[in-house]
């Protein structure tokens, strides 16, 4: 069926056309794009820049980054900070967390790891620089005896751990009797510590962990017990320690002394338990985490804020209803197969 067209709407084509070929004398082309509806608010932003050639270098420049931040991330490609052989460690993802500080208006007063296990983000931002102080804080007291060791004791038991280290000769028997010890001070639980750490599977720490047997490339306990690079690394942390405080306590009143604070930045990395994952239940001995409070809690942080979790339908619903941005990472984990996890972000 044939539908004349209006005079009107053959003056708005004929305008509409001309207008066209204006632009195209100066370069412009007329395409067809398909946006996601999540993605039509950025598009109608970059409407205007997409018009101007003097920002194509720029963008570009963009979409090489994007792409690259696209790319997984290997584990094994990033500098090693702390002592901790860590399950669920965040090394990975050093070059995001470096990345997320840089891209702030200001360096932050305080940079908050609250789950700071192996605290390779909180390291990171005091080696670096990234931030003008840093506060780590863990429940877990094993896991706790070493930091108090590195950033609050005294240079003698830094050394005195540092030589336990570099000194102890490796033998089932020999490990067996540390593990079943019960030592005194902060620096003999830090040594226990780094010993179970480093000869358990996988760097389970939570208990009924069993010792590695064969390891890598057959050497048994050996495999992970590199004692001249731990001391090594446990010595440049302690010359840290007028950047770093460590605290002893539950994550959440960590989080509350500093919630208020529009130049402070937290780093959050709590047990992976939302969902029905089992990971953190199973790798750690602190594991109860309440994660709908602690979005809450984030969502009303005065400073800048980062997430990760696994991806999971719980998270990026908690994540949605708190005004979290969502943003999944590829990276290889140990046996180089590419996983996802979330990055959140408060706005």
């Amino acid at each position: 069926m044939f539908t004349e067209t209006k005079p009107a709407d053959r003056t708005a084509l004929e305008r509409q056309n001309r207008r066209i070929q204006r632009l195209k004398t100066r370069g412009v082309t007329r395409s067809t794009v398909f946006v996601h509806r999540e993605c039509k608010t950025a598009l109608d932003d970059l409407r205007p820049i997409l018009l101007n050639p003097n920002r194509a270098e720029v963008l570009c420049k963009l979409i090489t980054d994007l792409e690259v931040s696209a790319k997984p991330i290997n584990v094994a490609q990033v500098n090693q900070l702390s002592p901790f052989r860590y399950p669920g460690g965040k090394t990975w993802l050093v070059p995001e967390i470096r990345s997320w500080l840089q891209s702030l208006k200001y360096v932050p007063d305080v940079f908050v790891e609250p789950y700071a296990g192996g605290a390779i983000a909180g390291l990171t931002a005091a080696a670096e620089g990234l931030a003008y102080s840093v506060v780590l804080s863990e429940l877990d007291d094993d896991v706790a005896a070493v930091w108090k060791t590195i950033f609050h004791g005294t240079d003698e038991e830094v050394k005195w751990l540092c030589r336990q280290i570099t000194s102890f000769e490796v033998s089932l028997v020999r490990v067996q009797r540390i593990l079943s010890g019960e030592p005194r001070t902060d620096a003999a639980r830090a040594f226990r510590t780094i010993i179970k750490n480093r000869m358990q599977r996988g760097g389970i720490m939570a208990p009924g962990a069993g010792l590695v047997k064969a390891g890598e490339a057959g050497k048994g306990l050996l495999s992970r017990w590199y004692p001249e690079t731990l001391s090594t690394r446990i010595k440049a942390l302690h010359g840290l320690r007028d950047q770093i405080t460590f605290l002893h306590c539950d994550a959440f009143i960590t989080i509350e002394q500093f919630i208020a604070n529009p130049k402070a930045s937290f780093f959050i990395d709590p047990p992976y338990t939302a969902g029905g994952k089992k990971a953190g239940t199973r790798l750690y001995s602190h594991n109860e985490i309440d994660h709908d409070r602690l979005f809450a809690l984030m969502a009303k942080a005065r400073g800048s804020v980062l997430l990760t979790y696994d991806d999971t339908p719980e998270v990026r619903t908690m994540a949605n209803r708190h005004g979290f941005r969502i943003r999944a990472v590829p990276m290889k984990n140990t046996h180089h197969a590419i996983i996802y996890e979330l990055l959140l972000l408060k706005p």
